[in-house]
């Protein structure tokens, strides 16, 4: 028997809520298992009994999920309200399938209680099903059998009668109309398949219907589980494969260089995945085959595209560097005859009024012996990606284990990939932010202009990878940030950056989690104070060790990878006006800031043939956030100045021409805009953030 799928529901929290309130728990439950259905796929709905906002009546209202969102986290306002009688009335106006997405534009007119939510092209497919509660669900192991070519046969078969079945149709408004029918017509059954596409299941209260759709589900996983004996994806390819370091260091070599060639139009965002089920399939004979063969289900193919590239790897070879350089020459190549079969694709399949042909770069890239590579406008979508196209895994494994695995035909997929209602979907999304697609890397991250400047970068859109030498520092500020910003966009790493090979395995870790980098921010840092005759070597050598040779190291690193990548890049220095006005008693901190100065320079001088501009932000006194400032450094300058510690602050601001305090937010301005396009014609440049130091003035 195949693993259970649990019943969830709770009867003592169930009864406290209303019947909208139900609705949303049952979707919630459904929704928080990839085994039933996929992220933002699928839909549920309830046919309630609500008074009429003006009259006061009774009627009866559809509630359905709308367009958009996903049923794991959908809240009351995912749901779009329509009145059934108004969507029973639309009936007469339908003109035959030709003329089917006009129905689209009749839903708002049947709208409840003003209710802004979009009503979804499958709105009459669960209007129309005859019952009160209706659940459409992709599970992987009915989608297994929806996918074979005798998936009628295996229906009855597996479900005795009790599941109707129809053939493979897009969804919209005929559909709706089909499913009614059949139900009318099999009053008995407890739901249907849809070739190639998922499962509808009902019930006439909302734990009825739960309960059906987990039975529904469980028992087609019971029966694959029982009848697939065959080996799966025709059996392993190889006795021996690389272990997950050898597979990490070729996706975060591979990564960059695949980044880089497909980001032209829009900068993309990597995900890697080898667990199990990916390794399988990419270990397997007939991984070629199969991948070929493209994936069936609708909301597969809508975020996979309709097939991945397989890249030239060898995982056997004895040589593993030749053979990544081999690859990365293989893939230019690669690329282009992927590009110009799916611009023959679109050719053969296009009708006159279909939209213009979008990117035609791959979405997924399988690397036999590696795993899964995807790539994406952002970090959820290549994630997500990934998952559909693990769910196309499980499904073709199943599929074949049966029977055969069939494809969606071409023209079918090309009618949902630019279909018109698709299309008017993509152009509503919001317009990109500045920095969209762009991954950072910021040393110093925990601290408090580190932190500030990730938190202003992240609100402008970018993936942050944090780097830190305090792994608990690091941890707490990467938890607070992904929780307020989700995980997908920040990733940690402990670093030391005067370690040669800590400051690699970071830049492998960003290409890792992000694909790739565009921003770099130099902000690790320290300060110490001493007169110059009492100044230790050991005290000069840590300053230059983090401050100059760290810089170093994180520049040198991350611009071999922007190198590699060719898109260009931004490096953004956090230095000091130290770097420019000595201060007494920190000889040591002053040169090491003057040294950083220089190499910005000198980085700047040999990015810009390659579109890497590399600029420096100098801070003055930002005590507030500073963990340089919450340690001996406050001391030693009240020290130098002949104050208290406390007064420190107003001394900073009282010497400063405007008058002002500066914060870490105040720092992390002047990156964002180093970092982003509004300056993308300024570099080897030095801005001055320390609200004003006439001695610090630049010449």
């Amino acid at each position: 028997m195949a693993p259970r799928l649990p019943n969830l529901w709770d009867d003592n929290h169930a009864a406290h809520l209303d019947a909208p309130q139900l609705l949303q728990y049952r979707s919630n439950l459904l929704g928080a298992d990839l085994r039933i259905t996929n992220y933002g796929g699928g839909n549920t709905s309830a046919k309630l009994r609500q008074p009429d906002p003006l009259t006061g009546e009774s009627r009866e209202v559809l509630w359905v999920k709308g367009s958009g969102g996903d049923l794991g986290s959908i809240g009351l306002d995912g749901f779009a309200t329509l009145y059934m009688d108004k969507l029973r009335q639309l009936k007469p106006l339908y003109r035959g399938l030709a003329h089917e997405d006009e129905m689209v534009a009749y839903l708002p007119h049947c709208t409840f209680n003003l209710n802004s939510r979009a009503a979804s092209i499958d709105t009459p497919l669960h209007a129309y099903i005859p019952h009160a509660h209706v659940d459409h669900m992709h599970p992987d192991a009915v989608i297994a059998i929806a996918c074979t070519s005798n998936s009628k046969a295996l229906t009855a078969e597996i479900f005795g009668g009790e599941l109707g079945w129809l053939p493979w149709q897009r969804p919209g408004y005929d559909l709706g109309l089909k499913l009614e029918a059949l139900c009318l017509e099999q009053p008995d059954i407890k739901g249907i398949v849809l070739e190639g596409h998922g499962l509808f299941t009902w019930g006439e209260s909302a734990k009825g219907c739960y309960l059906n759709t987990l039975a529904v589900i469980q028992r087609a996983a019971d029966w694959l589980q029982q009848h697939n004996r065959k080996p799966a994806f025709g059996g392993p390819a190889r006795s021996t494969v690389l272990d997950q370091t050898g597979r990490a260091r070729v996706a975060a070599h591979l990564m960059p260089l695949i980044r880089g060639q497909i980001s032209a139009t829009q900068r993309q965002v990597g995900h890697f995945d080898q667990s199990a089920v990916v390794m399988e399939f990419v270990n397997a004979r007939d991984l070629d085959l199969l991948a070929a063969l493209g994936t069936s289900c609708p909301d597969h193919f809508l975020r996979t595209k309709i097939r991945p590239l397989v890249l030239d790897f060898d995982p056997e070879t004895d040589d593993l560097d030749a053979e990544l350089a081999r690859c990365a020459g293989r893939l230019k190549p690669q690329l282009e005859d992927y590009r110009a079969q799916y611009a023959a694709y679109y050719e053969r399949c296009k009708h006159p009024d279909s939209p213009a042909m979008r990117d035609a770069n791959p979405v997924v890239y399988l690397v036999p012996g590696v795993g899964m590579i995807t790539f994406a406008r952002d970090k959820a979508t290549a994630r997500i990606a990934g998952e559909f196209y693990t769910n196309a895994i499980n499904v073709m494994r199943e599929a074949n284990g049966v029977d055969e695995y069939v494809g969606l035909p071409e023209q079918e997929a090309f009618d949902i990939e630019y279909w018109q209602l698709e299309e008017a979907k993509l152009q509503r999304m919001p317009r990109p932010k500045s920095l969209a697609g762009r991954v950072a890397f910021i040393t110093g991250g925990a601290g408090g202009i580190g932190r500030a400047t990730a938190e202003r970068l992240l609100r402008e859109g970018a993936c942050v990878m944090l780097a830190d030498i305090d792994a608990q520092a690091l941890e707490t500020a990467g938890s607070e940030l992904a929780e307020k910003y989700s995980s997908d966009v920040i990733g940690k790493v402990v670093c030391d950056v005067t370690d040669e090979s800590a400051v690699a395995a970071a830049a492998a870790a960003t290409s890792l989690n992000f694909g790739g980098l565009d921003i770099l921010v130099s902000n690790a840092g320290l300060a110490s104070a001493a007169p110059l005759d009492e100044t230790s070597l050991e005290l000069w050598n840590k300053n230059m060790g983090v401050l100059a040779t760290g810089y170093f190291l994180v520049s040198r690193e991350m611009f071999r990878l922007m190198k590699a990548q060719d898109t260009g890049g931004a490096v953004v220095f956090v230095a000091s006006k130290n770097g420019l006005v000595a201060s007494p008693n920190a000889s040591a901190y002053c040169t090491a800031k003057a040294a950083e100065i220089q190499l910005a320079r000198a980085v700047a001088l040999e990015g810009a043939p390659l579109g890497i501009r590399c600029n420096v932000v100098n801070p003055d006194a930002v005590l507030r956030g500073s963990r340089i400032w919450s340690g001996k450094w406050r001391e030693e300058r009240a020290a130098a100045y002949n104050m208290q510690e406390d007064e420190l602050e107003a001394h900073y601001r009282e010497r400063s021409l405007l008058k002002r305090n500066v914060f870490p937010e105040d720092i992390a301005e002047a990156v964002y805009f180093l970092a982003a396009d509004v300056s993308a014609k300024s570099t080897g440049n030095i801005l001055n953030v320390d609200a004003g130091h006439a001695p610090s003035f630049t010449r």
